[in-house]
């Protein structure tokens, strides 16, 4: 068998020399917080945080476990308990790859910020990565890329989509096909019954 999982390779790493990543979507709620400190006081670190190694600076970025990583910086007590050091698997990936470790990570038992779901979606865009790709890696469906998309509101994220020529973006003063019909638009109707009906 050839493949080893990280698991198997923990290491007892500084906190000081790990850092957090910049695109974590995940957030844990106060309450949460203080029963994972708790959990940690009375069970130990029992699992370990997951980082990318930087060796030019010397550096571990998390890619899981920040809340983890928290607990250790907020509570002197377990600091000076562990001697500052946390338990750390190491995965060796791109950054692309790093950001989809992360959301499945945390897809599978946590809650995102819609927000910063959008960023990520945004940020493996711009690295170049498809709709397909995104949805492999991420396990998301067409409709909730589609729906992170339109949150951060930038037409470039919508080149791959397939839009009807009903939908047709421009930049500038609308076209007169586009604007609101005035009651002179409708001269030439007068046998028409007075009832219209609106597509929405």
């Amino acid at each position: 068998m050839s493949y080893k999982s990280p698991v198997y390779g923990v290491r007892a790493v500084p906190i000081e020399k790990i850092q957090p990543n910049d695109y974590n979507p995940n957030t844990v709620a106060p309450p949460e917080f203080s029963l994972l400190y708790q959990s940690i006081l009375e069970d130990g670190y029992t699992m370990p945080i997951v980082c990318y190694y930087d060796a030019e600076r010397d550096r571990y970025i998390i890619v899981d476990g920040f809340h983890r990583y928290r607990v250790m910086l907020d509570y002197p007590d377990i600091y000076e308990r562990e001697g500052g050091l946390l338990p750390v698997s190491v995965i060796d990936k791109p950054l692309d790859y790093r950001m989809a470790s992360t959301i499945r990570h945390n897809r599978a038992r946590g809650a995102h910020d819609v927000d910063l779901m959008s960023n990520i979606v945004t940020e493996l865009h711009d690295l170049g990565r498809s709709d397909k790709w995104i949805s492999k890696h991420l396990g998301m469906d067409a409709d909730e890329i589609l729906r992170l998309k339109q949150i951060t509101g930038l037409a470039a994220l919508f080149r791959e989509s397939g839009f009807g020529n009903a939908w047709t973006p421009f930049d500038g003063e609308e076209p007169d096909s586009a604007r609101e019909p005035t009651s002179g638009d409708f001269d030439d109707f007068d046998d028409v019954s007075d009832e219209i009906y609106y597509i929405r």
